[in-house]
């Protein structure tokens, strides 16, 4: 898990052996088997280099991210270490786990922030956004400021730290991004489609399903 504040920024190039992550400075030491966010996409640290670290990276990966577009160019990522229980979550809960790609619509320089318009490359994914939501952009937690009604389209501000200290500022009308959706929202949503079995299996006695006289009688 993560909380979408990114810690550093390094470079992402092809290895016969998967991805190579390299350049960055502001890391604690990492250790083998670590997970670290590359760019929103939870990699696992396969060995460590002189200036960086290997990483496996699947054909689901490949298919789903940006990775193997950004690797091919050796392109900059953003990079956060694993959540530890004793960190503050000063972003959102964050899985590592990318959703689907995103489009850069429009960028606009503003007073005191950056606005930076996106679309779902899948709008079906626009379910999850409204206005206010957190989303996960290149492993950066964000939040939405405005979005159509479907939410496919939305937009965000953003403020110089975070312009300054990711590569949100690398970003140009029809780049690619990867995406995660809130998770609190996709578990929500899934609770609420899947309630029969619950009522029809009997080692679920006691359970109830969730409905607004539900949470009325258990408080909420």
């Amino acid at each position: 898990m993560f909380t979408g504040l990114t810690q550093s920024i390094g470079s992402l190039h092809v290895h016969s052996r998967g991805v190579l992550i390299k350049g960055f400075k502001t890391l604690s030491p990492l250790s083998l088997g670590e997970s670290v966010s590359v760019d929103g996409v939870c990699l696992t640290v396969a060995e460590l280099t002189l200036d960086g670290f290997l990483a496996a990276v699947s054909e689901e990966t490949l298919k789903r991210t940006t990775l193997g577009l950004k690797a091919k160019k050796g392109s900059s990522v953003n990079l956060e270490q694993a959540l530890r229980f004793s960190d503050r979550l000063g972003g959102h809960i964050v899985s590592g786990h990318v959703d689907g790609l995103g489009k850069v619509v429009d960028v606009k320089s503003l007073q005191n922030s950056w606005q930076v318009d996106l679309c779902w490359g899948e709008p079906l994914f626009g379910r999850y956004i409204c206005d206010k939501a957190s989303i996960t952009l290149n492993g950066i937690s964000l939040t939405v400021a405005s979005c159509s009604e479907a939410g496919d389209y939305f937009s965000l501000s953003i403020i110089p730290h975070t312009w300054d200290t990711t590569n949100m500022k690398d970003l140009r009308v029809g780049d690619l991004v990867n995406l995660e959706a809130d998770l609190l929202a996709k578990y929500t949503e899934r609770l609420l489609k899947h309630k029969s079995p619950i009522r029809n299996n009997p080692a679920s006695q006691g359970l109830a399903d969730i409905s607004k006289e539900w949470l009325s009688a258990n408080g909420w």
